[in-house]
């Protein structure tokens, strides 16, 4: 059978002020504007130049290079900048940006892994060559959770004695290339004491999920990030659902994205379940209904 999980992916390439050119998943972004002046606001976080309204809709604009440590557009350039408004993890910001360069069409598999010699902190979640340049993916979810750092509270998810126990037994694998992530999804398991194993890539879980069916004990949840360099949750999923070992895991993909499109693909490769702007407590549903199926079928 063909995969049907061979999307492409638009990204957009832009330059900061030192010149370095980056790149940014076109389905995070809503639209490009030309700067525009912003109301400063008081006690805002370093990088957050103030507030602007496009489209009736007030959102804080970002200063991208200060927020990299590379310091702030200079005044005399901001006129000549561009904002571009995202739409990622429950959050519509702008990030100032020095220049557009231009759209381009990739697709997951071509996109790599950044060297871990790079160390955890950098903000970038991948690279892809095109043509001749060797290109960074931003990692908005990192930038995001440097600015506005997550509430502890909100990784909490209220379930009972008898669902946490269900949970436990179960062979979890959490799957996302993004560090902000993981540790977003990991925390939610953490705290409810469920052990789990993560990765951030999709051949990796690919990997993982064999050596763990030919072991006698399959993966039984797998909760993976759809944007992946390499091998994205489509073709993971797509990829498990065609091999008889592994086929019966219960799969959740998610994404920082809200877009419905993303639900659709997720279940025409063969998803059971997609959630789209990522919540704690509607992943631990999620993994519950997962557990309630697990059941249900071995009962059959």
């Amino acid at each position: 059978m063909a995969s049907k999980a061979n999307y492409s992916q638009g990204l957009l390439l832009f330059r900061l002020k030192n010149g370095r050119q980056f790149a940014l998943g076109t389905l995070k972004i809503q639209e490009l504007v030309p700067y525009k002046p912003v109301t400063a606001m008081i006690n805002s976080e370093p990088g957050v130049k103030g507030i602007l309204t496009i489209r009736d809709q007030t959102i804080a604009i970002i200063d991208m290079a200060e927020v990299l440590g590379l310091g702030p557009v200079e005044e005399s350039n901001l006129s000549k900048s561009f904002i571009v408004v995202t739409d990622c993890q429950r959050k519509v910001v702008g990030f100032i940006v020095s220049q557009i360069e231009k759209i381009v069409e990739t697709n997951w598999r071509e996109i790599k892994q950044p060297d871990k010699k790079l160390g955890t902190g950098v903000f970038v979640t991948g690279t892809v060559e095109v043509g001749n340049d060797v290109i960074q993916l931003m990692d908005v979810e990192l930038l995001l959770n440097k600015i506005f750092p997550p509430d502890p509270k909100a990784a909490l998810a209220v379930v009972t004695d008898v669902q946490r126990e269900q949970l436990k037994p179960m062979n979890i694998l959490v799957v996302d290339d993004s560090l902000t992530a993981r540790r977003q999804l990991t925390d939610v398991l953490e705290l409810l004491n469920v052990p789990c194993h993560v990765t951030d890539d999709g051949k990796k879980a690919l990997v993982y999920m064999h050596e763990q069916a030919s072991n006698g004990h399959p993966v039984n949840l797998l909760v993976s990030d759809i944007e992946m360099p390499g091998l994205d949750g489509y073709e993971l999923t797509f990829e498990v659902r065609n091999s008889p070992a592994l086929a019966d895991a219960y799969i959740i993909l998610h994404t920082s994205l809200s877009s419905a499109i993303s639900v659709s693909q997720a279940e025409q490769v063969g998803a059971n379940a997609a959630l789209t702007k990522f919540d704690a407590k509607e992943l631990v549903l999620a993994m519950l209904r997962g557990v309630e199926f697990i059941n249900n079928q071995s009962k059959n």
